[in-house]
């Protein structure tokens, strides 16, 4: 299956709870970490939802 490499660029300190878990849910626990996840239509809501923390490398 196809996958995503998602890296956090900003911090997760101020943003609500939901949005930390999140970023955990994701593997993504510090700034400028990169992981890589199945491109499942769950995990694409979960990078929409925290859109403004992450971005989607090349």
């Amino acid at each position: 299956m196809a996958t995503i490499k998602i890296k956090q660029i900003k911090s997760k300190i101020g943003a609500p709870v939901d949005q930390k878990r999140t970023l955990a849910c994701l593997g993504l626990h510090k700034i400028s970490q990169v992981v890589e996840v199945e491109d499942t239509p769950s995990n694409r809501g979960m990078i929409r939802k925290v859109h403004h923390l992450v971005s989607v490398v090349d």
